[in-house]
C-alpha cells in the first residue's frame, strides 16, 4: 500500500513544471530568516523537509512571561502545552496527550540530543526552566522514525547557543502576581573552537489557588569544544530541585462558586467513609533530578561522520496524594549513536544514516498511607526494571525535477519487569510481573517537490507504535494493568510551505489523517487515582496553518549586524490555527456504543496570534491572544469545558549601553480580561471533578542586566 501510494504521487508531481532556475539562498534578499531543521539528522532548510515541523527560538520565548514555557510552545499549530497544577505540565502534539492525566505520552523528548524521556516512558517537563531553553523543534505525528516508537511526535529542546567571540555575565529578576519571585544568573563565553555556558534559575510562586505554591531551582551547564580537526566534544549537565503543591480537580459547581479553592473533602455517607481534601492531606510533588550527558562527534571525511551520545540520570521523588504517599527513586542510563554518509547516485545526492538507541532504568517505588502529608504504614514496595531500544535507518535521495525522496524505518523493543518485594496482603511473599512487547517495525516514506525557493509541497505515510508507560501499567493504587496494549497507528499527511513578497511573508499548511488502533484513554476514580484502558479505534484528522510576516521592517544598525541576538526592528504579525476532528471509531463502554463520539480531551479549534513590535530606541511590545473551543471531558461527550479567549502582552526597553552594558527592562500582563477558564482538565473524572482552574488576571515585571566583552 505504501509503495503504490508513493508511486502515484511521484508520477503526479514529476509532471509539474520545476522552477525555471534555482537561485541560491545566499543571493536572495531575506526579510524573514528560514529555520534550519536538524530533527531528521540532516541540516536542511525547513522548505526542504518533507514533514510537519514547528520551530521556536529564544526570541519567541522572550515575547511571553519568563515564568513558564506554556504560551511560547502554544504558538505552534497542533501543539499544546498545558499547566494543570503550578509547573505540572503535559505536552500534546495533535491531541495525542490530552487524554493523558499528566506529563507526556506518545511523544519522545530530547534535551541537547540526550534522550530526556526515560526508559519507563515518563518525561519530567516540569524540570525545564524557560531561561535554559534556546530552541524547541517539534516533529509532528509518527514521522520521527529515527527516534523510535511513538505516534504523537518528537520534541527536541536545546539550550541557547553561545556566539563566537562573545563573553557575557548577566543577572535578572522578576516579580509578579500571586507571589511570583524569580531570579537568574548566567555566565557564558565562546570562541571559534569552544564555548562554555552556565545558568542558574530560581522561581517561587504562592499560586492562584489554595494548595498551589511552587519552588524550583535549576542549574544547567553546557560545554562544547573542537578537540581536533575531526573531533568535536560536548557535555551537558542539568540539575533541578522542584516542589509544588497539588490543589486537585473541582466539580462544575465548585469551579463556578470559587475557582481558587482546592479540592474540598467529602463528608461521610451511608456506607462510605469521609474523605479529606487536598489541603488536609497536604498533597504535593517534590523531586531532585540530575542528568549528565556526553556527545562525541568524529568526522572521518567530509562525507562520513559518527555521532555518539551517552548519558546517566538519577531522581528522587516524594508525592503525597489523597490516599497514598509515594517515595520513588530511580537511576537511568543509555546512549544513542548515528552514522551519517553522503554520496552521489546517478549524479544526484544521496544521504544515508543509521544507528540505534538503548535505554535502561531501575526504579524503587514505595507506597505508604498518607497521614496529612507524612508517610504512614507501608502499602507496597516495588522494584521496576525497564529496558527499551531501537535501531533505525534513513535514506534521503534528491531525484530529478527537484524531488526529494525519504525512506526510513525503526525497529523497536521494550520490556518491563515489576517485582513486588513487600506489602500487598493478598501476596505477602511478593510476586513478579513481566511484560515484553513484541518487536515492531515502524516505516516512514515521504516525497517532497520544490517548485522554487518560494514553494514546496510534500506528502508522507508513516506508522507509529506507542507502548504504555510504567505509570499506566502500574497505577498509584498499586494495581497492575496486565491487559493494556500498545497503541498502533498509520498517518497520512500532505503539506505545503512557501513565501510571498520576496520572503517577507511565510506560510505553512498541512493536512493529516492518523488512523489509530488500541488508543489508550484514561479515567479518574473517586480517590483521584487515574486508570487506563484501550479503545478499539480512533480517527484523528486535522488541518494546521501558520502565517508570519513583516508589516513594517527596519534593518539592524551596521554596528550590530554581526550580533545575531540583535532583533529585527519593525512590526511583525503572526498567527497559527489548528482544526481537529478526532473521533472514536469502534468503541463500546459499559454496554454503551460510543462510536463516532469526539475523542475525550480534544477540541476542534485552537488559535494563537500576535504582533511583535520594536523600534530603534529599544522599545518593544508584543500583544498576543489565544483561543480554544469547547473540550469534551468524558467519553460519552455529555460534559464539556467552555471555550475561551485569553489576551496578554509583554513590552519593555532593551538596549546596549556603551557597547558593553546590556539592559532589558520589561513588564507584562496575562489573561487581561480576567477570564475564568479551566486548563489541563481531568478526563472521565469520578464525581464530575473535571476542572483545573487557570490563573486569573496577572502581571509581572522585571529586568535583566549583563556585561559583554
Amino acid at each position: 500500500m505504501l509503495s503504490r501510494y508513493l508511486l502515484l504521487l511521484l508520477a503526479a508531481l514529476s509532471q509539474l513544471p520545476a522552477a525555471a532556475q534555482t537561485r541560491p539562498d545566499t543571493t536572495r534578499t531575506v526579510a524573514l530568516p528560514e529555520a534550519t531543521v536538524t530533527g531528521y539528522g540532516q541540516r536542511l532548510p525547513l522548505r526542504r523537509t518533507a514533514a510537519a515541523v514547528g520551530v521556536i527560538d529564544a526570541r519567541v520565548i522572550a515575547q511571553f512571561s519568563p515564568a513558564a514555557l506554556t504560551q511560547a510552545v502554544n504558538t505552534l499549530p497542533g501543539v499544546r502545552l498545558e499547566e494543570r497544577a503550578t509547573a505540572s505540565y503535559r505536552l500534546s502534539i495533535r491531541g495525542s496527550t490530552l487524554r493523558s492525566p499528566f506529563g507526556v505520552r506518545n511523544v519522545k523528548v530530547y534535551y541537547n540530543g540526550i534522550p530526556y524521556t526515560e526508559a519507563s516512558g515518563s518525561t519530567p517537563l516540569n524540570l525545564l526552566d524557560p531561561a535554559i531553553i534556546g530552541r524547541l523543534e517539534v516533529l509532528k505525528g509518527p514521522a520521527g522514525s529515527v527516534y523510535g516508537a511513538g505516534t504523537g511526535g518528537v520534541a527536541l529542546f536545546g539550550t541557547p547557543e553561545v556566539a563566537a567571540g562573545r563573553s557575557v555575565v548577566a543577572v535578572g529578576a522578576t516579580v509578579g502576581s500571586y507571589g511570583l519571585r524569580r531570579s537568574t544568573i548566567t555566565a557564558e563565553t565562546g570562541s571559534a573552537t569552544s564555548s562554555v555556558r552556565a545558568q542558574y534559575a530560581h522561581q517561587e510562586l504562592d499560586g492562584y489557588r489554595q494548595q498551589s505554591a511552587m519552588q524550583r531551582d535549576v542549574f544547567a551547564f553546557d560545554v562544547r569544544t573542537v578537540a581536533g580537526p575531526k573531533t568535536t566534544l560536548a557535555a551537558h549537565l542539568l540539575y533541578a530541585d522542584i516542589s509544588y503543591q497539588l490543589p486537585g480537580g473541582l466539580t462544575r459547581a465548585q469551579f463556578a462558586a470559587d475557582p481558587r479553592q482546592a479540592r474540598p473533602g467529602t463528608p461521610a455517607r451511608l456506607g462510605v467513609a469521609a474523605q479529606p481534601g487536598t489541603v488536609a492531606q497536604r498533597t504535593f510533588y517534590a523531586s531532585r533530578t540530575g542528568l549528565l550527558g556526553f556527545t562525541h562527534e568524529y568526522r572521518f571525511t567530509d562525507r562520513l561522520d559518527l555521532q555518539t551520545t551517552l548519558y546517566g540520570s538519577g531522581t528522587a521523588i516524594r508525592t503525597p496524594f489523597l490516599v497514598d504517599y509515594e517515595r520513588n527513586t530511580a537511576v537511568g542510563t543509555g546512549g544513542r549513536t548515528a552514522l551519517r554518509y553522503r554520496t552521489t547516485l546517478a549524479g544526484h545526492t544521496l544521504r544515508l544514516q543509521g544507528g540505534g538507541e538503548l535505554q535502561a532504568s531501575f526504579a524503587n517505588g514505595r507506597s505508604y498511607q498518607n497521614l496529612a502529608g507524612t508517610p504512614g504504614a507501608l502499602r507496597y514496595d516495588d522494584e521496576i526494571t525497564t529496558t527499551t531500544g531501537f535501531a533505525f535507518a534513513q535514506a534521503d535521495y534528491e531525484l530529478p525535477a527537484d524531488l526529494l525522496l525519504t525512506v526510513a524505518a525503526s525497529y523497536n523493543r521494550l520490556r518491563y519487569r515489576i517485582a513486588r518485594v513487600s506489602g500487598a496482603a493478598a501476596n505477602p511473599g511478593g510476586y513478579q510481573f513481566s511484560r515484553d512487547f513484541q518487536p515492531v517495525l515502524s516505516p516512514r516514506v515521504a516525497l517532497l517537490k520544490e517548485f522554487s525557493p518560494q514553494l514546496s509541497v510534500y506528502a508522507s505515510v508513516s506508522t507509529g507504535f506507542s507502548p504504555p508507560t510504567t505509570d499506566e501499567i502500574r497505577t498509584s493504587d498499586g494495581g497492575l494493568n496486565r491487559e493494556l496494549q500498545a497503541e498502533r497507528g498509520m498517518s497520512y499527511e500532505v503539506g505545503t510551505r512557501g513565501n510571498f513578497f520576496n520572503n517577507r511573508l511565510l506560510y505553512e499548511v498541512n493536512l493529516f489523517n492518523l488512523e489509530q488502533r488500541e488508543t489508550i484513554v484514561s479515567s479518574t476514580t473517586d480517590q483521584g487515582i487515574v486508570v487506563f484502558r484501550n479503545t478499539g479505534r480512533t480517527h484523528q484528522r486535522g488541518l494546521e496553518m501558520a502565517l508570519s510576516g513583516w508589516l513594517w521592517r527596519q534593518a539592524a544598525p551596521a554596528s550590530d549586524s554581526k550580533d545575531e541576538r540583535v532583533p529585527d526592528r519593525g512590526l511583525r504579525a503572526w498567527a497559527s490555527y489548528a482544526y481537529n476532528d478526532f473521533r472514536f471509531g469502534r468503541y463500546a463502554s459499559s454496554g454503551t456504543d460510543l462510536s463516532g463520539n469526539r475523542l475525550t480531551g480534544t477540541t476542534p479549534h485552537t488559535l494563537s496570534a500576535g504582533l511583535d513590535f520594536s523600534e530603534r530606541l529599544g522599545f518593544y511590545l508584543s500583544p498576543n491572544l489565544s483561543h480554544q473551543a469547547r473540550v469534551v471531558l468524558n467519553d460519552a461527550n455529555t460534559e464539556q469545558a467552555a471555550s475561551y479567549w485569553v489576551f496578554g502582552a509583554r513590552g519593555g526597553w532593551r538596549r546596549t549601553i556603551a557597547r558593553h552594558l546590556e539592559t532589558n527592562i520589561y513588564a507584562g500582563i496575562d489573561n487581561l480580561t480576567d477570564r475564568n477558564y479551566s486548563l489541563g482538565n481531568d478526563l472521565n473524572a469520578f464525581g464530575g471533578r473535571y476542572f483545573q482552574p487557570a490563573p486569573g488576571r496577572n502581571w509581572y515585571t522585571g529586568a535583566q542586566v549583563g556585561w559583554k566583552w
